[in-house]
């Protein structure tokens, strides 16, 4: 019951400062970014909150208990991301538009910006409907299964939002800065009472080194093709991750959000090892659980994804574990909150507005116009939960997605000038058609040349095939004018 109490309570706080901070909402600036004028505490909350979601709670989590300390190289994917956009994020914020997407129209042309909008809206969906999915798993434990997974996933959905409606960037912002708290001081707790549970570290150790010794090493049991593999992921995504770019914008200047960058790496890196930890320690107290194995001695995926709130929940005491749960609360909604943020301005900003509200002018109509696409586009996301079976393959579909198509086109930008408009439409169109090919492939049960690839290598063909679009196409076509890519080397 105090699980249950602790959550509903912290959901409680958060709602009463979402409700007073949207009162401060007077423009669609508010709306969008927060009225470009956060501070760099506040950002690099929002920038940690951003990054560890559902996919960190439950997917990476679960890819630690299957494969232990060798997970933390699809974590790493993201850390050299995050060092490479530090390069980047004064630039981002001194250009000020609003949506990554405006960044592409400016450095290519509209076709760029309306592809780069449809990539993001469907790979942005996949992971708001993995919060609603993480959401259900979360409500199904802390109710001990009177809530089942379907109605615990609805229930996430509705709260996200209603959340995410009733004030935007602002409230997003608002309450990261707590969400990003209570979400390292729960890990950093949890894990020395964790340990405790099995006897200790060296019981731990003995205990994993009597069933899988290879958990301890980043290496062992993995070829370079696998390490390839799970890197590119993330980083691909953090490189193309559209919510960051939109937050640099609410940045109250360029130098704050360079900063931020540096914080965002540091807690980052705090929380996702913390977790990883904790899901290897999972694995030596559930190492005999048969909940967690099937039939054959497999890994039960879907059960190994809820290790670290299977531990908060049964294994430490009631008072940390609460502490877990609200952190786990935060994490599902404040990165379902943001990636519903981002999805709905890139419809309303680059399709709804221009081509269906061209002449609307009045701020609390445009916002209307934000609000109903939240609500749409949060319902969609819903309905694409049912099609997929793990945390861990939403993310790499969706992240794969995102990243081939988006990131190599925003790492030209800044850092190529011979790219050209007609290279950057050809690059994102290869790497938002490989994933997606792949999984049609993969549902209909029919084989192509290579395909269908195993859902843990599909980056590498997505990316190849983009990046030899950019270049190739690039090279083949007449240059950029000084106009075109001066403002992105300035």
């Amino acid at each position: 019951m105090i699980y249950s109490i602790v959550s509903i309570t912290y959901i409680v706080i958060l709602i009463g400062i979402i409700i007073y901070k949207s009162r401060t909402v007077k423009s669609e600036e508010d709306f969008m970014v927060a009225g470009r004028g956060v501070p760099v505490y506040l950002l690099v909350g929002t920038l940690v909150c951003t990054w560890i979601g559902s996919g960190s709670l439950f997917g990476t989590a679960g890819l630690s208990f299957r494969s232990g300390f060798s997970e933390l190289w699809f974590s790493a994917g993201a850390w050299i991301g995050i060092i490479a956009i530090y390069f980047i994020a004064e630039r981002v914020r001194k250009i000020s538009k609003i949506t990554l997407t405006d960044l592409l129209e400016q450095r290519y042309n509209r076709a760029a910006r309306i592809l780069g909008t449809v990539t993001i809206i469907v790979a942005y969906l996949v992971i708001a409907g993995y919060q609603f999915k993480g959401g259900g798993r979360f409500i199904s434990i802390l109710s001990e299964g009177a809530i089942d997974l379907q109605t615990g996933t609805f229930i996430t959905c509705i709260i996200i939002i209603a959340f995410t409606a009733l004030a935007g960037m602002i409230s997003i912002v608002s309450i990261d800065i707590f969400n990003g708290t209570i979400m390292i001081v729960a890990m950093a707790l949890t894990l020395p009472f964790a340990v405790a549970a099995h006897g200790g570290w060296g019981e731990v150790v003995q205990t994993i080194e009597s069933k899988s010794p290879e958990y301890l090493s980043l290496f062992e049991g993995h070829d370079a093709v696998w390490v390839l593999g799970i890197i590119l992921p993330t980083f691909l995504l953090l490189m193309s991750e559209s919510s960051m770019y939109q937050k640099f914008a609410s940045a109250k200047d360029s130098s704050s959000a360079k900063k931020a960058v540096v914080g965002m790496l540091v807690g980052v890196v705090i929380i996702e090892v913390l977790m990883c930890t904790i899901a290897v320690v999972g694995y030596a107290i559930y190492s005999n659980d048969p909940r967690f194995f099937m039939a054959d001695g497999s890994i039960n995926r879907a059960m190994s994804e809820e290790i670290i709130l299977r531990i908060g929940f049964e294994q430490i005491p009631v008072v940390i574990g609460s502490l877990l749960f609200a952190a786990g609360t935060a994490i599902i909604l404040s990165t379902g909150n943001t990636f519903l943020m981002v999805t709905s301005t890139n419809l309303s900003n680059d399709i709804l507005k221009p081509y269906f509200f061209k002449s609307t002018t009045d701020s609390k109509k445009l916002i209307r116009i934000q609000q109903v696409s939240i609500v749409i586009l949060g319902l969609v996301a819903f309905a694409m939960v049912t099609q997929f079976e793990t945390v861990l393959e939403m993310a790499f579909i969706s992240y794969t997605m995102i990243g081939a198509s988006l990131a190599p086109v925003l790492i030209a930008s800044f850092f190529w000038k011979r790219v050209t408009p007609a290279g950057g439409v050809a690059s994102i169109m290869a790497g938002m058609t490989v994933p997606v090919i792949n999984k049609l492939l993969e549902v209909s049960n029919v084989s192509f040349w290579l395909f269908p690839v195993d859902t843990d290598y599909i980056a590498i063909p997505s990316l190849i095939a983009s990046l030899v679009m950019l270049i190739v196409v690039s090279l083949l076509t007449k240059p950029s004018p000084e106009e075109k890519w001066k403002p992105f080397f300035e």
